[in-house]
């Protein structure tokens, strides 16, 4: 019996919708669903790290392995393989490079091995434009980026897509070099938002109803006592803002509480680690919000903190997709897996 395996690559997952936001934000909220339902096996990260400390991994970098598997729909196995180079930009390479392998769940043999850099970049966006469109005031108006590299652009495109009403822009950036070509990426895109490129972040913390940080940064940089009323702080990465962030909030929301946990590098991983918040006070998962289990925003004086670590699963979703239109259309490169 002979066994194909369909290989592809960056440009033809672009041809097959990988940059299409409303599907990517689709695919995930189906992801989230399916997790809250029992309906998947998400055994979490397994970390490749070089260095011997925590802070040695932003000069190092590393590789994540995250399998899977995602029912519903998508009845689909698989593993996401990521390394991540914070010195890659010196060589004039992106910081990371994806690699997803789609298994047959029946058979167990690899039936697609696919470019997913742009499929992590989209599913991360679209998970915080399904926090925005659950979390955030239904009028917000002004939000913060944090972190002007590749995935800030994704964060505010699904953003956009939740809360058209954003008009006004704060970018920071420890590189004012970055924070100006994203200003620049910005007001040629959405020439109807107003862009600041600011150093001050506390002042654009204080104005914005969406606070979204996307950053390396492994000591805090947003204090609590600087969210205003109805505003969602959203710690997307590391360890990006204060103890007080996740003290001042009413209401504490997660992607993957398990998984949070076991990163351990977030700051409401590090405040459970030190004994200052426990389980049960964790409002809810995306994925209990959508499903109807748990509460979305209540009101607009709400201070809502979130937090997302990613699972493989939605990675395996986004690709999922992809591979079934290539099947169908007869795109990529199909390579025999076993004669």
């Amino acid at each position: 019996m002979n066994a194909d395996i369909l290989f592809l690559n960056n440009k033809t997952m672009e041809e097959l919708g990988v940059l299409d936001m409303q599907q990517a934000i689709s695919d995930v909220e189906k992801a989230y669903v399916l997790n809250a339902n029992g309906d998947v096996i998400s055994p979490g990260k397994c970390v490749l790290r070089w260095g011997k400390t925590p802070e040695d991994e932003n000069i190092y970098g590393r590789i994540n392995a995250m399998p899977g598997y995602i029912g519903g729909e998508y009845d689909m196995a698989g593993i996401k393989w990521i390394g991540s180079g914070p010195m890659n930009y010196k060589k004039g390479l992106p910081r990371a490079s994806v690699t997803v392998i789609l298994n047959d769940p029946d058979t167990k043999l690899p039936v697609c091995i696919a470019d997913g850099t742009a499929v992590s970049t989209m599913r991360t966006g679209a998970s915080g434009g399904i926090a925005i469109k659950l979390l955030a005031k239904s009028n917000a108006s002004v939000m913060t980026i944090c972190g002007a590299g590749a995935q800030a652009p994704k964060q505010l495109e699904a953003a956009l897509i939740a809360r058209p009403s954003i008009r006004e822009l704060y970018i920071y950036d420890i590189r004012p070099e970055n924070a100006r070509r994203f200003e620049e990426t910005v007001n040629r895109t959405y020439p109807g938002i107003k862009t600041v490129v600011t150093d001050n972040i506390e002042e654009a913390t204080r104005r914005s109803d969406i606070i979204d940080c996307v950053t390396l940064a492994a000591e805090p940089f947003i204090d609590g006592s600087w969210l205003k009323p109805g505003s969602l702080v959203m710690n997307m990465a590391d360890f990006e803002v204060s103890y007080s962030c996740v003290e001042r909030a009413d209401k504490i929301v997660v992607d993957y509480w398990e998984s949070v946990k076991h990163r351990m590098i977030s700051t409401v991983a590090l405040m459970w680690r030190d004994g200052l918040i426990k389980d049960s006070d964790i409002h809810a998962e995306l994925g209990q919000i959508l499903s109807g289990m748990k509460a979305k925003r209540e009101n607009d004086d709400e201070v809502i903190y979130f937090n997302a670590v990613g699972a493989g699963i939605l990675d395996i979703a986004v690709t999922t997709r992809c591979y079934r239109k290539a099947m169908a259309t007869g795109k990529g490169v199909k390579l025999s897996f076993w004669e």
